[in-house]
């Protein structure tokens, strides 16, 4: 019997040792990157409201949509702290965001992710149903934004510019494409959807790939915000932009907004790489793909040994070293391409 154990213990460790050698990188060093980060982030003052932490697009927003997988990965079913103080940011006051400069923005956030806690429900909660009720309200009528939501434009790439409308509009079509069938099909919903759809539809071909990606996630939650069609050719244009390594750099994904101060930032990009195949196995294409593949084994070697992040600089200019600003982009291209990676594995 001491035996027999002895060599299940073996096996254990052997088949361990095999499964972290073939993965090539650690899952619990990316958790533990991401969970520092919202440490200094629920600490750092710029950060703070009377409600809780502001949700970023690159700190807040990215580590809701990678730290449940990665949590899930581990074997860990409660939510992080983090998740839990960024989750009660949104719940508060939701549906009742008052006016602000990143009202509309945090309306979405609040949206998308309390549809997410829905998810398999048959109906959507109270506080959920008010969130929504909030999101549509503040839907522009009218003029050639009809359809969109306003959003925050701090001309900073590559979620805060004028394009960027597009950006948050196709995140409240995922949000909606989290709902449940029921909510969708009410006649005053369908067409607030009809008009977000025209106008993601008809404002695709003036889009930065980095946002028309967005589209491409949210129509496979919501297929009508993108035909077959737009959606097969977005996927072959994103693929033609792939570099020999199997790496995508920041400029493939553009056209940007010129920032003169911004630091260099040549070759493959581990935010363009992570998002980009994030966002195509979403969309359906599998990580046995070969081009899929590529990018996955590119993005395995890549996390940093000791921090556990994949490293990014911002692409608008140079920040104090150790500064919070100093990590934005790289706490979105960690948390994006451990969730690519691990979606691989699941799939």
């Amino acid at each position: 019997m001491k035996l027999f154990r002895t060599c299940q213990l073996v096996l254990v460790v052997l088949v361990c040792a095999s499964s972290s050698f073939a993965q090539g990188w650690k899952p619990e060093l990316a958790a533990t990157y991401l969970d520092s980060r919202q440490e200094k982030w629920f600490e750092w003052p710029a950060a703070q409201s009377k409600n809780g932490p502001c949700i970023s697009c690159h700190t807040g927003l990215t580590y809701l949509f990678a730290r449940p997988v990665l949590r899930k990965s581990l074997g860990h079913d409660e939510p992080t702290r983090y998740e839990i103080g960024l989750m009660e940011r949104l719940r508060s006051n939701a549906g009742n965001k008052p006016a602000a400069a990143l009202r509309d923005v945090e309306v979405i956030f609040t949206a998308l992710f309390l549809a997410r806690e829905d998810s398999g429900r048959k109906m959507l909660s109270p506080v959920t149903e008010k969130a929504f009720d909030q999101l549509w309200a503040l839907q522009v009528q009218v003029g050639a934004m009809r359809g969109s939501w306003k959003w925050y434009n701090a001309n900073l790439n590559p979620w805060e510019t004028p394009d960027s409308v597009y950006y948050g509009t196709a995140l409240a079509a995922l949000a909606v494409g989290t709902t449940p069938s029921q909510y969708r099909s009410r006649p005053e919903i369908r067409e607030k959807i009809d008009s977000m759809s025209q106008y993601l539809q008809n404002a695709f071909k003036t889009q930065p790939i980095h946002n028309r990606l967005v589209v491409l996630w949210a129509s496979s939650a919501l297929p009508e915000v993108l035909p077959s069609a737009m959606r097969q050719s977005l996927i072959a244009e994103v693929f033609r932009a792939q570099d020999t390594t199997g790496a995508w750099t920041m400029a493939s994904l553009g056209p940007w907004q010129t920032q003169a101060a911004a630091p260099p930032d040549t070759g493959g990009s581990n935010y363009a790489s992570g998002f980009v195949s994030f966002v195509l196995q979403q969309a359906g294409v599998e990580a046995s793909d070969r081009r899929m593949k590529r990018a996955l084994d590119w993005l395995r070697s890549r996390q940093d040994p000791t921090s556990g992040a994949w490293t990014a600089v911002s692409m608008n200019k140079s920040y104090p070293s150790g500064s919070m600003e100093e990590a934005f982009m790289q706490d979105a291209a960690t948390a994006y391409s451990s969730a690519a990676l691990l979606i691989a594995n699941r799939n």
